[in-house]
């Protein structure tokens, strides 16, 4: 049953493994439904190719970006504004911040990251003291309630600090790309363990 890699394209079991597993195939008839030992079609390869890499191109923007303090900045500052005082409800409250941000670089990602005002009033002294610090707020990611160093390390500033910000190709697809080559390498390795597409079983005395 060993692994031979002579030919991988073709097989990557031994003679012995192959041998038992025609005799295992052809008498094995899964209760009156045959199967033949045919290659995966290239239209049905193709298609899984494009699958995959149409999924990549619509989420681009989307995958793995992480609220930054940046985003909620101009939330903060508008909850101390006396008409954002004088709204009794929350839910007004809040909307009438959105409304009042609507045009920041931010958009985007506060449309992905929404919050409500319970949640500025957990997050607005964490950014308030960072404010003060005159840190980026870029480099701190909102994680819960919690304002947190982000887990980057990016290129040192002139003042000797170093960037914490999420680069821009780091958007979930490095883990994605992980994962999507383990099942591929996976599914490879199994079909190529089987015996090869040129031989075809025998269903009830067929190909004789």
């Amino acid at each position: 049953m060993s692994w031979i890699f002579e030919k991988p394209l073709v097989t990557l079991s031994d003679t012995k493994k192959i041998e038992s597993d025609k005799v295992l195939w052809e008498a094995e008839d899964l209760g009156g439904i045959t199967e033949d030992n045919n290659r995966v079609p290239v239209p049905i390869v193709w298609l899984v190719a494009l699958t995959v890499l149409t999924a990549f191109a619509i989420t681009f923007p989307l995958w793995g970006q992480r609220p930054t303090a940046a985003i909620y900045a101009e939330y903060v500052q508008a909850m101390d504004k006396p008409e954002i005082k004088a709204i009794q409800s929350d839910v007004a409250a809040i909307e009438r911040i959105v409304a009042m941000s609507q045009g920041s670089q931010y958009n985007a990602q506060l449309e992905r990251h929404p919050v409500t005002m319970d949640d500025l009033r957990i997050l607005k002294p964490q950014i308030e003291e960072l404010t003060k610090k005159g840190v980026d707020l870029k480099d701190y990611t909102v994680v819960g309630a919690q304002v947190v160093l982000a887990n980057f390390e990016g290129n040192f500033r002139a003042d000797g600090s170093r960037e914490r910000q999420q680069p821009w190709w780091d958007k979930g697809y490095t883990i994605d790309i992980f994962y999507l080559s383990y099942f591929f390498i996976f599914v490879v390795l199994i079909i190529k363990r089987l015996p090869p597409s040129t031989w075809q079983p025998r269903h009830g005395g067929e190909h004789k």
